[in-house]
């Protein structure tokens, strides 16, 4: 491959089946994911931007397996419940993200809940102006591995710990919804944070098989390089975070992002199957209808 794009290689008969009619669109489930960024250590590197906290998907995994992502998941139903909460208001969440206030309240949740399960970074803390410190050791285990299981809400864990959802320490960044002719569908909103002082990263998650610190800018050279598998929102947010000094700057920047979802869109021109993103043209496909490899 020429970059590192993510290209099943089933997409052009899925691509084709939708056209003639055969597939039926499967309903996305919204989803959260978020961007988690430091400032690097002065003492160790010149100032050139924030590092971003990236996993790499295992191989064996059914979707997207080996591409790199930030942590996030799904939407459980139960994180549209009553939740311990502190930040701007649901209904301000709702007008935010554009949809109703529950929904909004379950996709913050969700962000905040899947960077624990998955990064063991939790954006919460006994009061509405103070973030937990050090979330490691066997009970905060044990805690994080009943959420994954979901033998445990995320509202009666942030109860037990007495600790409240700082919903004011993300910024929502952008929205992309899984192509129609895809079998796992997301609408996900990503999101921006900065890494909690006292907090650290680590690899929590079943589903990855490394980790890794890295500035936006180098991800998306060793993207394009070939070096570096990922999808297409994924490769987009990389670059639109390459502008900013620091993490704090990302952060303030969030507040004016267009949350309009990009969706893929599959057309026949000329004989041809033309997949585009809308206002991402680097990502545009064109599928010859005899099966022939993209271009």
């Amino acid at each position: 491959m020429a970059n590192g794009q993510w290209y099943p290689p089933e997409w052009p008969d899925r691509i084709r089946a939708l056209a003639e009619g055969s597939l039926t669109p499967v309903a996305p489930r919204r989803a959260a994911t978020v961007m988690l960024l430091k400032d690097p250590d002065p003492a160790q590197e010149a100032p050139t931007g924030p590092l971003v906290h990236m996993l790499r998907r295992r191989t064996s995994m059914a979707f997207a397996g080996g591409a790199y992502a930030y942590p996030g998941g799904g939407v459980d139903p139960r994180d549209e419940h009553e939740i311990r909460w502190a930040g701007p208001t649901r209904a301000w969440w709702s007008s935010r993200l554009g949809v109703e206030e529950a929904t909004a309240q379950a996709i913050v949740c969700a962000a905040v809940r899947e960077t624990y399960e998955e990064a063991g970074v939790l954006l919460a803390g006994p009061t509405e102006d103070t973030v937990v410190g050090d979330t490691t050791g066997d009970d905060w285990e044990a805690d994080r591995a009943a959420l994954v299981a979901r033998d445990l809400s995320f509202a009666e864990f942030l109860d037990r710990r007495g600790l409240v959802l700082r919903s004011d320490l993300l910024g929502a960044w952008t929205r992309w919804i899984t192509p129609e002719f895809e079998p796992r569908r997301y609408d996900t909103w990503f999101f921006v944070a900065a890494l909690p002082e006292g907090q650290r990263t680590r690899n929590a998650s079943t589903e990855a098989d490394r980790t890794v610190w890295i500035h936006p800018s180098e991800a998306a050279a060793a993207y394009d390089k070939g070096e570096l598998l990922m999808m297409p929102p994924t490769i987009a947010t990389l670059r639109q975070l390459t502008p900013y000094d620091t993490a704090a700057e990302a952060l303030a920047a969030a507040q004016d992002r267009d949350l309009t979802p990009v969706l893929a869109q599959a057309t026949l021109v000329n004989g041809e199957i033309v997949l585009a993103w809308p206002g991402h043209d680097e990502f545009t496909k064109h599928i010859p209808t005899a099966g022939e490899a993209p271009a």
